[in-house]
């Protein structure tokens, strides 16, 4: 399938051997770029009210279908890699959250 894939994030927060942490942040109505994430992850959600997943008919990720569920801040969610997706925030209010990338050692 082609496509230009961005990054999972808005920008890298930090990195090393060991991991990669971005930041996303999306302003209400915004989505990110379709991305795909190659190596497992948490996703720690910071603030917003609503936020949604639009996979790619090819992704290998958790999420097949269009999903969307309320933002609990300081909640900790463990992913698989292999989800090709964009995320988008159908909320009213900016969402942010922090993704933590562990690279295979």
């Amino acid at each position: 399938m082609e496509r230009e894939l961005g990054g999972i994030g808005s920008k890298v927060l930090f990195e090393d051997d060991k991991v990669r942490i971005w930041e996303l942040a999306l302003a209400p109505g915004e989505r990110s770029a379709v991305h795909r994430h190659d190596l497992d992850y948490y996703l720690v959600q910071i603030g917003g009210d609503r936020i949604a997943v639009e996979p790619e008919p090819d992704s290998a990720g958790e999420y097949k279908e269009y999903f969307a569920a309320d933002v609990v801040p300081g909640v900790v969610v463990p992913m698989k890699r292999g989800g090709v997706e964009t995320a988008v925030n159908v909320g009213e209010r900016p969402y942010y959250e922090i993704i933590v990338e562990l690279k295979d050692a």
